[in-house]
């Protein structure tokens, strides 16, 4: 029996409809359920051939888990090694590699020493920092956020030299980015589902969280294929199975604001019934289509071993 779990926190509508589309497409051999762990022995096999992980990036023991599991040969959606390297400075840089436009960002010393650290730990950070340099570089209007972070925390937009140093004293010993700031005609949210599918959702962040979503609005054209091809070109290089990769377009050009999203936010009253469905219809089949691989367990185990996300993909589907 193949078995696939899936491990989730305070979200209710996504873990229950995909653990029950799952069971209701009634492949042979594959059932899906909610995971329950107790104590965790080293090497324990998990005795799933999938999880699907909605919550490991808030608890560490979750995230000890999964790890263990990957080590017996659990496939993880998404892989907790790399998930635990990845943060969003990196992939700003990452996509500059890859030609996906993106706004100019720099990441900014800590406001205040990080516990256990003093001035003498500071040794190589040149000081006073030229602030001219940054500022002239990025711009004003500009967003200071977290350079690892999510759900719009700690976010700032700053339209000044004083308005930037009155949020940066209130940041303590956050490591922060700041961000040239794009002045969108149109914001697109797209999910991104097994390195191939890929579903472009109009998204207005200025709104409420539960009305962000634009019902009956989508990208055509020229626009629909940029936003489809940066999103698979970044979460190939990532190794994301399952991300939502945000797009602020200004004069058409699509420029990836946020893409560290691997538990991405599924609730049918934000997402809408419509994006609901697909999401739950595409990862339920990516879960099957992993658990019923013919892929042998792995028998390589050194650390780096895990960051592999296996083989680039090609082809590349869209709603």
């Amino acid at each position: 029996m193949a078995k696939i779990g899936v491990i989730y926190g305070m979200e209710n509508t996504f873990p229950q409809a995909l653990v029950d589309r799952i069971n209701e497409k009634k492949v042979a051999g594959v059932t899906a359920d909610h995971v329950r762990i107790g104590a965790i022995k080293i090497a324990e096999p998990s005795g799933y051939q999938v999880i699907v992980d909605r919550i490991s990036h808030d608890i560490d023991f979750y995230r000890a888990y999964l790890k263990n599991a990957m080590l017996s040969g659990t496939v993880v959606i998404n892989n907790p090694f790399w998930w635990s390297a990845d943060d969003k400075f990196f992939n700003y840089a990452l996509a500059k590699k890859l030609g996906v436009a993106v706004p100019n960002t720099v990441v900014l010393p800590h406001k205040m020493h990080p516990p256990g650290t003093t001035v003498q730990s500071m040794r190589n950070l040149a000081y006073p920092l030229n602030w001219d340099e940054v500022f002239d570089y990025i711009g004003f209007p500009a967003f200071l956020k977290p350079f690892s972070g999510g759900g719009w925390k700690h976010v700032y937009k700053v339209n000044s030299r004083d308005e930037f140093f009155n949020s940066y004293d209130q940041t303590g010993t956050m490591c922060m980015t700041l961000q040239s700031a794009v002045d969108f005609d149109d914001y697109y949210r797209c999910y991104v589902v097994g390195q191939e599918k890929v579903r472009a959702m109009k998204y207005d962040p200025k709104q409420p969280h539960h009305l962000r979503y634009v019902k009956d609005a989508a990208a055509t054209g020229a626009l629909h294929q940029r936003l489809v091809k940066d999103s698979l070109a970044l979460c190939r290089a990532l190794g994301y199975d399952f991300n939502t990769v945000e797009f602020a377009v200004q004069n058409g050009v699509p420029y990836a604001i946020d893409f560290l999203n691997p538990a991405p936010d599924a609730d049918v009253h934000s997402v809408g019934q419509a994006n609901f469905d697909w999401v739950v219809e595409n990862v339920a089949q990516l879960a099957i289509d992993k658990a019923v691989s013919k892929k042998q367990p792995d028998t390589e185990y050194r650390w780096a071993h895990f960051l592999n996300a296996g083989p680039v993909k090609t082809s590349a589907a869209s709603s």
